[in-house]
């Protein structure tokens, strides 16, 4: 009958509970208390008899420990039963006298499930023996042990369900607190998005400034005198350069057969002439500009050793370059002094020309303004990717919380036994 008018009428589902969503913790703490109570009441009667089984299997223990064997028992046997006597009185105490904390069901449990365990060790073990000698007591005490396991099954009950709501609970509180969290975070980040809106604004002005100021300083009339000494600088810095490309020229080329003499002298063993010559190449060579002195006496010394060896044929001069600088060296020793000295004066003339120009307030202007230019561009990009990366996590967090609040509600309506519904929210749609 009651089904045929649940087919009728359909079954009746739970009135919606309707709840403020900052009662939750509330709610929860009162879950919680509620889950504890309940377990408490649960368990006292039953770690009440556990507690009385102990102590009188504790009773039973003593018993046989003061026994007297029965005498119509075999000699063997109660050869073996005295023998096995003091270990399992030994076992079965041990088990009993581990502590049992009463008022935490929660450690009593594992506590006493421990004790049984080593008691029906103890009475499976040596105890087998005593059951000939002791029948009534070890009888006795395995209907104690069995009696404990009952209660302790009617804890394992209570504990489950315990356990069940309290993880529910947990897991509640942990939902909420993420809400609760992003919530604040985004509050947080939505500040944090204004003051980086508020930075690239003044980057942003900043640079518009810069670039104003930069396209208004060519037509300065301090411009013209700037570019003069720019141009002036540019002109010194060519013959520098040109007069750089003859110096090297010509020394690669000396060089080169300096390189050959080297070579031939090692062969003869000639220490002293390895010695100039490997000066003279090593001074031809280096990248910073030797003294004009030393060279043109490096260059003395390596000379006659070099021509002695062409004149003798041992050195083939390969080009009119080579050839003119082996023929006269007075003549090339004066020309690389002469270049020496000039590249010495226009690497000074160079540097005054650039100290003017540095010290010109047009442009020093500009290079403060493009150093500034180049900082203000590194920082916004900066700010920029900041600013994308605060905005996209704002949007994916603020996504989530509908979903975490959905969460919440069905662990609430699980632990209450109703579908919850928040006061803050619209009802569904009926």
């Amino acid at each position: 009958m009651r089904d045929f008018f649940l087919k009728i009428f359909g079954k009746k589902e739970p009135e919606t509970l309707i709840i403020a969503y900052a009662s939750v913790p509330a709610l929860l703490d009162e879950r919680e208390q509620s889950a504890r109570s309940a377990l408490k009441d649960q368990t006292s009667q039953p770690v009440q008899e556990i507690q009385n089984g102990i102590a009188r299997l504790q009773l039973i223990v003593s018993t046989i420990a003061g026994a007297e064997h029965e005498p119509e028992i075999h000699p063997k046997l109660k050869s073996i039963a005295k023998n096995t006597l003091p270990q399992f009185i030994r076992a079965m105490n041990t088990a009993l006298s581990r502590e049992l904390p009463a008022d935490d069901v929660e450690a009593f449990y594992p506590a006493i499930v421990e004790c049984v365990k080593n008691c029906l060790n103890s009475i499976n073990g040596p105890g087998r023996y005593l059951r000939i000698v002791f029948p009534d007591e070890m009888k006795a005490s395995r209907a104690g042990v069995d009696a404990i396991g009952h209660e302790i099954n009617t804890i394992t009950a209570a504990l489950a369900s315990y356990r069940k709501e309290i993880t529910g609970v947990s897991h509640a509180r942990e939902l909420f607190g993420t809400i609760q969290g992003n919530t604040q975070t985004i509050g947080g980040a939505r500040e944090k998005e204004i003051r980086s809106r508020q930075r690239i604004a003044e980057m942003t002005g900043r640079l518009d400034e810069i670039a104003k100021e930069l396209a208004g300083l060519p037509h300065d009339p301090g411009m013209a005198d700037a570019e003069k000494k720019k141009d002036h600088l540019h002109t010194l810095q060519t013959r520098h350069a040109e007069l750089i490309r003859i110096y090297t020229a010509r020394t690669m080329t000396t060089a080169h057969v300096l390189r050959k003499a080297e070579k031939i002298a090692t062969r003869k063993k000639d220490g002293p002439e390895i010695v100039v010559l490997k000066e003279a190449m090593s001074l031809l060579s280096d990248h910073e500009f030797p003294e004009s002195s030393r060279l043109d006496s490096a260059l003395a010394a390596a000379f006659p050793v070099a021509v002695r060896m062409i004149e003798a044929g041992e050195i083939a001069l390969k080009n009119k370059e080579e050839r003119a600088i082996f023929s006269d060296n007075e003549a090339f020793r004066s020309e690389i002094r002469r270049i020496c000295s000039e590249l010495r004066a226009q690497e000074e003339d160079c540097r005054l020309a650039q100290q003017v120009i540095n010290a010109h307030p047009l442009l020093v202007r500009i290079a403060s303004l493009e150093r500034e230019k180049a900082q203000l561009e590194v920082m916004l990009d900066k700010e920029h990717r900041a600013h994308q990366e605060l905005l996209a996590w704002q949007q994916k967090t603020t996504e989530d919380i509908p979903a975490l609040r959905e969460s919440l509600k069905k662990e609430l309506g699980a632990i209450i036994g109703r579908t919850v519904q928040f006061s803050d929210e619209s009802p569904p749609p009926a």
